[in-house]
């Protein structure tokens, strides 16, 4: 199965799903809110907030992590550039976020980067893989966090599924902790942590440069 064919899939999941549920945490993957902000906590130890900083968000949806690191940081986001390959969510990702204090805020339906930001996040983005093979969608993420490297200055950070679990579903990825630290280790920067001590079945990892 290609990638591409997948990622249609995806898109049309989150659609139908933020026509369910609407403005929720559901329609992005997440069971509650409250699970929402402990995943954007974790991603967020990336950040220096002495100052000012863009971002680089894949994987938007309707723009709840701006909406976090302003709000529940009190981070000073200075540009933030969303990216989703869902339409519907950018549309509500733009009225959301049209009041947001950002010098710039764009929002772009694409699959991969292509600004350049002091730190760049994905958050869940790399969890549905639908009838993708295993490998296949360990060489996607891959090429993404490559991605990821490039347009960022000053460090990423993203989380995956934990491969520590006694039951797994077949549309879902859970990635082996010590590979991708590993892998973040020798491609991107002697600066890396792996998060792995919250009460959820996943793992983050931040890259620091």
């Amino acid at each position: 199965m290609k990638v591409d064919t997948q990622l249609k899939k995806i898109e049309s999941m989150y659609s139908e799903n933020l026509k369910k549920t609407g403005v929720d945490s559901r329609s992005v993957g997440w069971n509650t809110e409250a699970c929402q902000k402990l995943r954007f906590s974790k991603l967020a130890a990336v950040l220096d907030c002495s100052g000012p900083f863009s971002v680089n968000d894949l994987g938007c949806g309707y723009g709840a992590l701006l909406e976090f690191l302003q709000q529940d940081l009190g981070a000073k986001v200075s540009k933030y550039y969303g990216y989703d390959i869902s339409q519907d969510m950018l549309t509500l990702a733009r009225a959301r976020l049209a009041s947001a204090e950002c010098d710039v805020v764009e929002l772009l339906q694409a699959p991969s980067l292509v600004t350049r930001a002091d730190y760049a996040f994905v958050s869940g983005t790399f969890n549905v893989k639908f009838d993708a093979e295993p490998e296949v969608w360990k060489e996607y993420i891959s090429s993404c966090l490559k991605n990821l490297d490039e347009f960022s200055d000053r460090g990423f950070a993203f989380n995956l599924l934990t491969s520590y679990v006694d039951w797994e579903e077949p549309h879902l990825f859970y990635g082996n902790p010590g590979y991708w630290f590993d892998y973040c280790k020798k491609n991107f920067s002697k600066r890396v942590s792996l998060l792995h001590d919250y009460d959820l079945w996943e793992w983050t990892i931040v890259v620091k440069k």
